[in-house]
This record gives structure tokens, sequence and C-alpha cells, in this order.
């Protein structure tokens, strides 16, 4: 049935069809009256595409790196909690789609695998994903095993200094099922969520995250690791250059997939001021919204090297596994390729914004 799959979408409707409603509306849901989460992906349907002809396309070239390393394509795997709600291999299964579509993987640090397990599974580029918590013990403790366990950068996520309200949770009561935890955080004593009326994700966050963070907090962690730091969250071009000169080395244009504040703006319209402001002093990826190829070609044209992709990566492992995340990054490889060749270009260098306006 899976050969039947030809999009994104199939795998959406398929993982519906299989998850439990609150494991679905978790992974599912956004803040609030869920605006940003629909314009994320409606802001990149309405961008249209000015195409070339008679370009003497025949080869295309979709590689590109990420802080100096190769990737196969412009195409990485953004990082999620908690896959195995998904499947029973969870983020094993993930890391290895990635391996063998040649890209990036991004591990969250809210994964039911410990890091160590994960990373042994991965082709290089591996990054981890961070919160700061209260405690910085804690957080300095994470930052050491993901360097001992072979991580490249550390993606540090800014926006969510607390948890915004996602009501489908809060109705679902959502928490992990007897059996999994957040297993990174098991050994501080930090894996189980709270049992609470509402979300008890909600209440983890409420509880351990920093609510205060402030580019202290990014001096902090740049002076406390040897890896690269990315900065994960940004929506305006005044905070991106303050990012950039405080030494991240890039920078995820990202609203948290519409998670957290809502009526944030869709990323595809924040991206082009933030490649803008930024220019050459650091790397800009963009997250959310993204379900096509043509999606990631618009993306490079305003400013991005690369897109992470993060809930149809947890729609491949519900329905097939790592066959089913794998299924999903080579989709969008194709589909790339297919509007690389009609809008008339060879390279990935040859995607400018004059496609989107000329």
């Amino acid at each position: 049935m899976e050969n039947s799959f030809l999009n994104l979408n199939d795998y959406a409707r398929a993982a519906r069809q299989k998850l439990r409603q609150d494991v679905f509306d978790y992974y599912e849901g956004g803040a609030l009256d869920e605006i940003t989460l629909r314009e994320n992906v409606t802001g990149w349907e309405r961008l249209k595409l000015y195409y070339h002809v008679l370009a003497g396309v025949k080869d295309r070239q979709l590689s590109t790196t990420v802080l100096g390393q190769k990737v196969s394509m412009p195409i990485v795997v953004a990082p999620t909690a908690f896959h195995k709600l998904a499947c029973a291999e969870g983020e094993i299964a993930a890391v290895r789609a990635a391996k063998r579509a040649g890209t990036l993987f991004i591990l969250s640090s809210l994964s039911n695998t410990a890091m160590e397990a994960v990373f042994s599974e991965a082709a290089s580029p591996r990054w981890f994903q961070l919160y700061i918590y209260k405690d910085r013990a804690v957080t300095s403790e994470l930052v050491k095993r993901a360097e001992a366990a072979g991580a490249e950068a550390i993606v540090l996520t800014v926006d969510a200094p607390g948890l915004g309200t996602r009501e489908r949770d809060m109705r679902n009561r959502f928490t992990l099922p007897e059996g999994l935890c957040v297993e990174n955080l098991s050994p501080l004593g930090k894996g189980r969520m709270p049992e609470v009326k509402g979300s008890g994700l909600a209440a983890y966050v409420r509880d351990n995250f920093k609510s205060d963070l402030s580019f202290d907090d990014l001096a902090w962690l740049c002076g406390c690791t040897r890896l690269p730091i990315i900065v994960k969250g940004v929506c305006r071009a005044d905070d991106a250059r303050r990012i950039a000169d405080r030494g991240a080395k890039a920078i995820v244009v990202s609203n948290h997939g519409g998670r957290q504040l809502d009526t944030a703006p869709p990323t595809c319209e924040v991206l082009p001021q933030i490649a803008d402001a930024v220019g050459e002093q650091c790397e800009i990826y963009v997250d959310g919204g993204i379900r096509r190829g043509g999606d990631v070609l618009k993306a490079i044209g305003l400013g991005a090297r690369a897109v992470l992709i993060g809930r149809p990566i947890l729609w491949g492992l519900t329905v097939a596994g790592e066959q089913g995340a794998f299924n999903v990054l080579e989709i969008l490889r194709r589909e790339l390729d297919e509007a690389m060749l009609l809008c008339g270009c060879s390279a990935l260098s040859d995607i400018s914004k004059s496609l989107l306006n000329p």
C-alpha cells in the first residue's frame, strides 16, 4: 500500500489513521487557534515561481554543505521529540533514514532514546538540540554527553522559555505512556512528566526550562563547549544580527512549527529579512510548513541554505518506520529535482530571489 503514496500528505493521512488521538494531536497540533500552524503551510503555497525557459538544464546538482560538512541535498531532519510514539524503534529508525538519505540528523534532547544509542547509528553530520534548563549543571551535563557521544554541533532552541498553550494537549491530558520517558534526562532525575490536570509536557517545561533566557545564556553556552552553536527559533532580523554578532555559526528561522506564539508570522515571510540582515556572518536554515520540493526551492531562493523537516518525518515513522521516514525524504528530493528542472536551475546556486519576484 505504501508504494502508492505519492506525497507527504498521503503519509499524513495514513499516520492519522494509525495513531492514537492524543498522540496525533500532540504531533500535529499548534498553539491556541493554530493560526501560525496553518499559515506556515499556506505561506509557502502563496509564493509563486516565475520559472525560466530554454535554460539548457540537463543534470541537476542537489548536494550542499552545512557548517562545511557535505549533505546530499538541502533537506535535513529537524529535531522533534518522542519518536517512540510513532514507532517502536523511534529515533533509531529516524537516524538510519537520514543516514541512508545522506543528510543531517538533528536529535531532540526530548528523545525517547538516549543520545549515545542514537549517535552510534548516525553518519556525519549529526547535531544535538538543546534547551536551557533552570539548573545550569543539567544543561552542562547534556552538552558534555553530546560531545562525548559524537555530536558535531549544538542547536539551541530559544523560542521556548515556556510552552505555548496547546489546547489539544490540555484536553487530552497529554503525557508519555508507561515505559517511555525523556531518556536523555533520566540519569539527571528529569526523565518523567508530572501527572497534572492539563498537559504533562507543559508542566514539565514549567518546572524545568529556564524562563528568563537571555543573551547571557547564549554567551555561557558558547563558552562551555568546543562545538559550534546554531540558534533555532528566530523570527526577527534585529535578533538575528545580535545572535550572529555573539558567535552563533548558524540560525534556524523558526516559530517552533506554530506551537509557541500563535499569530507569529509564517517563516517564509521573515526568512528574507533575516537572510538580508545577517548576510555572510552565519548560515541560515528554515523550518515550518515545508511540504513540497517546490517549497524547498522557494526557501533557498529567499536565502536559506537548507530546510529542516519535522512533522513529515514523524508521519513516515508512523506509517513504516525507517523506510517511511526515508521515503518522505526521497519524495522531497525528487520534487526538488523536478522543480529545479522546471525553473531552469542546474545547481542550488542558480536558485535566486528572482524566481519569486522577477
